[in-house]
């Protein structure tokens, strides 16, 4: 899958394993896990296959942007990074058609 990032200061954050740990510390490790996984994935369909990882999307304030868990509250936030988004026919968004998301922040959304 093509990841893009919000913003140069997340990519350099999330890119580089140095500034990885300075920000994030103990959580580094499991963020590269998942970003791995993000980037070896052909599209949204495989990460919704891998219970671990509990793709969901968001709604009220945060339509439009998805995440998957880290550990304990820690979420990577992402928004689809295409336009139009694929839907299916019921209206609901077509997971296998979904090859690029941008993420926009590491965060514990509670």
């Amino acid at each position: 899958m093509k990841i893009s990032y919000k913003n140069n200061k997340l990519e350099k954050a999330l890119a580089n394993d140095k500034e990885l740990i300075k920000t994030y510390g103990e959580l580094a490790k499991k963020i590269k896990q998942r970003l791995k996984e993000l980037k070896g994935a052909d599209s949204l369909l495989v990460i919704s296959q891998l219970p671990a990882l509990r793709l969901h999307p968001y709604k009220g304030n945060r339509i439009g942007e998805w995440s998957v868990d880290i550990k304990d509250n820690w979420r990577i936030i992402f928004e689809i990074a295409q336009d139009p988004i694929p839907k299916q026919e019921n209206g609901g968004v077509n997971l296998i058609l979904i090859t690029a998301i941008e993420i926009v922040s590491v965060e514990d959304p509670h």
